[in-house]
């Protein structure tokens, strides 16, 4: 069954930072995964892949593709805060994990979500990349790794919903 994920996140505390910052199109989403049937594997989605790479598992299953592709990647940008929200189509069926027998759930039971950053430094010259994620102490604030200059502050943990199918 498809089923379609959005995840929405925010950094505030722009007006103190002179560099540039932007999301990257790629994200990182825990997803069970009914290829290898392991639940609670990280799976990378890029923009414009048509297929996601999930982790596969610490005992004996490789890293693979799987059905999944960010099918939708909105950015908004103000004078003091950056936006994000991705739209995740993911292949989802149900199966018992392999390994501790536990039900697949579609996302799975604690959805966990980073998303990546990139930005460029005035001071140093030079582009730099950082990330957000759900497990996060907050608030998180981001920092140039040339200048220690500040890039922003995540107040929120992403949020992750899951759509109806209809979009």
């Amino acid at each position: 069954m498809l089923r379609t994920a959005e995840i929405t996140a925010e950094l505030t505390g722009l007006e103190n930072t002179s560099h540039q910052l932007y999301w990257r199109s790629r994200l990182e989403f825990t997803l069970d995964c009914f290829i290898c049937e392991r639940t609670g594997r990280t799976t990378v989605f890029e923009r414009g892949a048509e297929q996601a790479q999930c982790s596969g598992s610490r005992s004996g299953f490789q890293s693979h593709r799987t059905a999944g592709r960010i099918a939708g990647f909105d950015t908004t940008t103000g004078r003091d805060r950056l936006a994000v929200r991705a739209l995740v189509d993911f292949w989802w069926a149900p199966f018992s994990d392999t390994r501790d027998d536990r039900k697949a759930a579609a996302p799975t039971s604690h959805p966990w979500v980073r998303l990546h950053l990139a930005y460029y430094c005035p001071e140093a010259k030079e582009s730099g990349t950082g990330s957000i994620q759900t497990n996060l102490v907050r608030p998180y604030h981001l920092r140039c790794k040339h200048c220690d200059g500040p890039l922003g502050v995540d107040r929120e943990t992403p949020a992750v919903r899951l759509l109806d199918g209809q979009r």
